[in-house]
């Protein structure tokens, strides 16, 4: 248990563990998630504070899980990148029918510009897409008391509730105060509601009309939550903004009057009018897409709000400064960094090197080992989404010349295997193209690019205690699969080359485990696995006539 737990006044921490904080203080049962920055730090810090937390597959089990303990009653977080509610969705525009007893928290972060991200989506359209509630911190105080309201919210109205965090909030280090937290109301216990649980069409409909009667009732409550505070300045000039944004109009604009939103769905549509009302000059400040400048125009509020070339990125004081002023001078140029690199030792570097020197399509996958774009390497010839690389593989093989077929190969890491990648090997298996396939899974024992997390593949927890393990290579064969090979990319470059030439070249389904343990990771798996080991010897001590 870290000091977090135990520290009763000022803290400085990060969005992430004032979540986490919250969760601890809310008397959550169950943390479920996906390693994505800038989400990770939330299940980690939970779990260090004592909390039940646990990686799942994929984000869409994860959810899937969170959604049973609350149908049980208790109080569930699930944590994700913001692409990772992509993968949720199914889950999410269902459990807005189901509704929940105990309280559901989804945490969405969301990466504006990218810092680490295939793309910079703006999820508070889920929210308005799934009728769900939505709550935006702006910093960590505001997300450890947005956590607690998310929850008695969910409860109150038994419906899921989004808390939207973004990278900035999620890593910046604020002050924050604890402060007391409703608890939950009762114990878990499952009560059989079949209507509200069982969504056939029959049980369906009726739930639509109750969430979107919900939705009303919600947007009521909005109006007077006093979650929406409002900071008095120059009636000249008033700003609606909401999540970082704040801080950054705040200083921006110190004199103007700022109404900041909190709770961006279901909008407080009264309160915004009388604002608007208020003031002579109305804005609207958002980082991402025009959401709340469109929500504000179809209401018939007349609103300014900012130029397309600042929907691209994170806002920051000075872009607001820009957009306030209309300044339309080019920005001056980002600071030029060292482009990321894959590290020295790292086996991925032997796998790729070969792969560019036989001449491969690399239809490839979000990992550590997507840096093999760039110099010296430039061996990865698509990126889409997590597990794509199989799918995408399949259709280039299906379509192109036997000869430029052949050459195609999918590259995948074993987190990522573990996420979507099974779906892919059961098409590869059930559609195989004429010239065959090869999937190379890479397996380095973690979840490396997000700090070296677990996964169904390692054998360890969250917490890295010992737990069951799927195993690639019987995977694979079980799934119809018959060249199947484990090697270590490193300490064999040649063979390696020859089993992926002699793969390619076979026409036949070929999967390809090149194992080695990541090279920043190595020492940490060997502690968790010695610790593993005599936590399995202290549970199963030798009898006596064994020795």
């Amino acid at each position: 248990m870290t000091a977090l737990a135990t520290t009763p006044d000022r803290l400085l921490v990060s969005g992430d563990e004032a979540v986490a904080l919250a969760c601890l203080d809310a008397g959550v049962r169950l943390g479920t998630g996906y390693p994505g920055t800038p989400s990770t730090e939330i299940l980690e810090t939970f779990a260090q504070l004592g909390g039940k937390a646990q990686w799942a597959p994929n984000e869409k089990v994860a959810m899937e899980v969170a959604l049973g303990a609350a149908f049980a009653g208790a109080r569930a977080i699930v944590t994700m990148k913001h692409v990772g509610l992509n993968v949720a969705a199914d889950v999410l525009f269902t459990a807005a029918y189901t509704g929940v007893t105990g309280g559901l928290v989804i945490v969405s972060a969301d990466d504006p510009g990218m810092a680490s991200s295939q793309n910079e989506q703006d999820n508070r359209h889920f929210a308005r897409a799934a009728g769900v509630p939505m709550l935006e911190p702006a910093d960590s105080q505001q997300a450890y008391e947005l956590t607690g309201m998310a929850f008695a919210l969910s409860e109150r109205f038994s419906i899921p509730v989004i808390l939207r965090m973004t990278t900035r909030v999620c890593h910046s280090k604020t002050i924050m105060r604890r402060v007391p937290l409703d608890k939950p109301p009762h114990d878990p216990h499952f009560e059989r509601d079949i209507p509200a649980r069982v969504m056939v069409p029959a049980y369906a409909r009726p739930a639509h009309v109750r969430l979107r009667d919900k939705l009303e009732r919600i947007a009521a409550w909005n109006e007077i939550s006093g979650l929406n505070p409002r900071i008095e300045g120059d009636r000249s000039l008033g700003i609606v903004t909401s999540g970082v944004a704040t801080v950054h109009v705040r200083e921006a604009a110190p004199q103007a009057t700022v109404l900041q939103l909190t709770v961006t769905y279901p909008l407080p549509m009264g309160l915004l009018r009388d604002f608007a009302a208020s003031v002579d000059r109305l804005l609207v400040i958002e980082e991402g897409d025009p959401i709340l400048e469109h929500d504000l125009r179809a209401a018939g509020i007349p609103v300014e709000g900012k130029p397309e070339r600042f929907r691209f990125g994170e806002l920051t004081v000075d872009r607001v400064r820009r957009i306030l002023t209309g300044n339309q001078e080019p920005e001056p140029p980002p600071v030029r960094g060292k482009p990321p690199m894959l590290c020295e030792g790292c086996s991925h570097r032997s796998v790729f090197t070969v792969l560019r020197k036989l001449g491969c399509i690399v239809a490839g996958d979000i990992g550590c080992y997507t840096l093999a774009v760039l110099p010296p390497f430039e061996a990865m010839d698509t990126c889409v989404c997590m597990g794509a690389s199989i799918g995408v593989g399949l259709g280039l093989r299906h379509v192109l010349p036997p000869e430029e077929a052949k050459q195609v190969v999918s590259v995948i890491g074993d987190s990522t295997f573990m996420h979507s990648g099974l779906t892919g090997l059961a098409e590869m298996v059930y559609n195989p193209p004429p010239t065959g396939h090869v999937l190379l899974i890479l397996d380095n024992g973690t979840t490396a690019m997000t700090g070296a997390q677990e996964h169904a593949g390692t054998g360890r927890n969250l917490i890295h205690d010992p737990t069951g393990k799927v195993v690639f290579e019987e995977v694979a064969r079980a799934m119809g699969i018959r060249h199947v090979v484990v090697l270590d990319p490193m300490a064999d470059e040649e063979g390696m080359e020859a089993e992926i030439r002699a793969a390619l070249e076979s026409g036949e389904l070929a999967v390809i485990i090149a194992r080695r343990a990541c090279i920043l990771a190595a020492g940490k798996i060997r502690q968790w696995e010695k610790a593993a080991a005599e936590k399995r010897a202290a549970a199963h001590p030798a009898s006596p006539e064994a020795n």
